[in-house]
């Protein structure tokens, strides 16, 4: 079973609402769907929240470093309480998706996500299932052919239209996962990735 669900982004109140958090977005939305309260815990570089489901623990995660040293709390906390890479679940933001899109997936590579290349680094495997709530590029929105740097893109906030698709993503998100958590991951991908956007 999944121990411990990792949200990326990055702290701070001027990123509540940037793109790149959408990971935070989703935690938060499951910790209050469980009745679970974060709190910051130094050793573990992030703010944890902790929860049961089916009888078992399972840990909810925020980083409080920026989203290129994630792997330092991902790493602390794995270790900490024995958790083995392939029982992680990493939501992140994922610019080659359109907003709505949701899909899951273990291992691959880490499509230039800081985020990921840390915690792949901290790890020592890419064997982590990663959860990807698409955010779309920013070459979609270049009508004039001048696309906005990525970097600029993903730490500001979305299009009004695009926010409620990514809420809906995080919605089909939250659905699957009591088949992904008791270990029907088939299901789980099958079920999310047959949703029409």
């Amino acid at each position: 079973m999944t121990k411990l669900i990792v949200g990326l982004g990055n702290p701070g109140e001027e990123h509540l609402e940037d793109r790149h958090n959408a990971g935070f977005w989703f935690v938060d939305a499951l910790a209050k769907e469980l009745g679970a309260r974060f709190e910051s815990e130094k050793r573990f570089s992030g703010k944890v929240a902790k929860a049961k489901w089916e009888g078992e623990d399972l840990f909810l995660l925020k980083p409080n470093t920026y989203m290129n040293l994630s792997g330092q709390a991902v790493g602390a906390l794995a270790r900490f309480h024995h958790i083995a890479p392939k029982d992680i679940l990493v939501i992140q933001d994922e610019l080659d998706l359109k907003p709505g899109t949701a899909r899951i997936k273990l291992g691959g590579g880490t499509g230039g996500h800081n985020g990921l290349k840390d915690i792949q680094a901290h790890l020592g495997t890419p064997d982590y299932w990663r959860l990807r709530l698409g955010i779309g590029h920013p070459r979609d929105l270049a009508g004039d052919g001048r696309a906005m740097e990525v970097a600029d893109y993903v730490l500001r906030r979305p299009l009004k239209a695009e926010q409620s698709q990514i809420v809906a993503s995080i919605e089909s998100g939250l659905k699957i996962l009591p088949l992904f958590l008791k270990g029907d991951s088939q299901a789980a991908m099958l079920e999310l990735h047959s949703k029409v956007h």
